[in-house]
């Protein structure tokens, strides 16, 4: 038997909430951090700027909660294919159309509306299809035998080879990390054997392991080979091993980021109160600008509230009676943590500087409208779980 409720009922208001504290805290940190930028950017109000693409973000979410998630699944491989061919864009369409930033050509340019990042799409979509694959082979193959873990394996494989090469191919290192890191928070739930898993897991990290060896030991075989040339990449594993060694160039950010928050300690300099210069902060170190301002117990409640905004994801998934719908709020639990995890690390020098920017927190128009998105599917999949009345 099944308590029915009604659609405003099933609303998870708990987690709306925390995304209205990470908007207010997006907003103050970025308003802050406008007196800091340079003169070129010193006449553009961004924390404006960012509650407008909160509304539209918003407006995202009430669109994406209307349809239910099942039509996602009949539509994967439309959007898979419409995700790809955006990719495929950056590598053949001319100049005037796609953007370079820091060696990577990642961007389309939109004119007035500013830049829009087609891999940012693309996550949710890959979040979305490989949910499908994952669905799909336990419906077809419920015995769940070593032979179907792998075959499971390699549709999983397969499907996230192509945007993953042409991530590469961008250079976008930062977001084939995140892309690598839905893959693997969905293939530990769906139901693959851990005799599998772990092997494939030690591999992995045996070819990190190697490439560090190589770039410790070849730094040149490692720039010609591995980077393709784009020194900016190499540059950023020096000032992220010797960030005070490379002070005035590779390390400047690292340096500046720490002594933002080293600077903060436990209260905080208070609102508004920055001397340390970060360049851009409000994109990839806001959370410094939070940490120098508000110290220690600013920078904690921000992480407290990704921790709740996490918790409250694991708690949808795991009250979904619809697998399909626990893949989904499984990866987009697994992209946010780890660009969280990611983002956080590299400001306090625990993690190479990727410039992945801080989710809902950091300035950014099709960032901020992805996560909302993504956030929107999860309060879809929260709306239409029916509970039994003797679970």
């Amino acid at each position: 038997m099944t308590t029915e409720k009604s659609p405003q009922q099933q609303i998870d208001y708990t987690l709306i909430f925390i995304m209205f504290l990470l908007a207010l805290v997006s907003t103050i940190a970025i308003n802050s951090a406008e007196a800091t930028l340079p003169p070129v950017l010193q006449g553009i109000n961004f924390s404006l700027k960012q509650v407008q693409w909160y509304i539209i973000g918003t407006v995202a979410v009430i669109i994406t909660m209307l349809i239910d998630y099942d039509r996602l699944k009949q539509l994967s491989w439309y959007l898979y294919g419409f995700g790809l061919l955006l990719l495929l864009g950056l590598e053949i369409l001319p100049e005037g159309i796609v953007q370079t930033i820091k060696g990577a050509t990642s961007w389309y340019r939109l004119g007035p509306l500013g830049n829009f990042q087609p891999s940012e799409l693309m996550k949710i979509i890959l979040i979305i299809v490989l949910s499908k694959v994952i669905t799909d082979h336990r419906e077809k193959y419920p015995n769940n035998t070593v032979t179907d873990d792998f075959l499971l394996l390699g549709k999983l494989a397969a499907t996230a080879a192509p945007p993953v090469l042409l991530l590469v191919r961008q250079p976008d290192m930062g977001m084939t990390m995140v892309v690598c890191a839905i893959i693997a928070s969905l293939v530990l739930i769906s139901g693959i054997k851990w005799r599998i898993i772990l092997p494939a897991a030690i591999s992995a990290l045996v070819v990190i392991g190697t490439g560090l060896f190589i770039f410790i030991k070849f730094p040149d075989f490692f720039l010609t080979y591995i980077l393709r040339g784009e020194e900016y990449q190499l540059s950023r594993f020096y000032g992220w091993l010797n960030p005070f060694e490379y002070a005035g160039d590779q390390g400047f950010q690292l340096v500046k980021s720490l002594l933002a928050i080293g600077s903060g300690e436990l209260g905080g300099k208070g609102y508004e109160n920055l001397e340390v210069y970060l360049p851009e902060a409000h994109t990839d170190f806001i959370f410094s600008i939070i940490a120098e301002q508000f110290g220690f117990i600013g920078g904690s409640i921000v992480v407290s509230l990704f921790f709740l905004l996490i918790y409250r994801m694991i708690h949808i998934s795991l009250e979904s009676n619809d697998p399909f719908g626990s893949y989904l709020c499984t990866g987009i639990m697994g992209m946010i943590t780890f660009q969280v995890f990611q983002n956080i690390g590299m400001t306090i020098g625990l993690l190479p500087i990727t410039g992945l920017p801080l989710p809902f927190v950091s300035y950014g128009g099709s960032s901020l409208a992805t996560y909302m998105v993504a956030i929107g599917i999860v309060l879809n999949v929260r709306s239409r779980t029916r509970k039994y009345m003797f679970d």
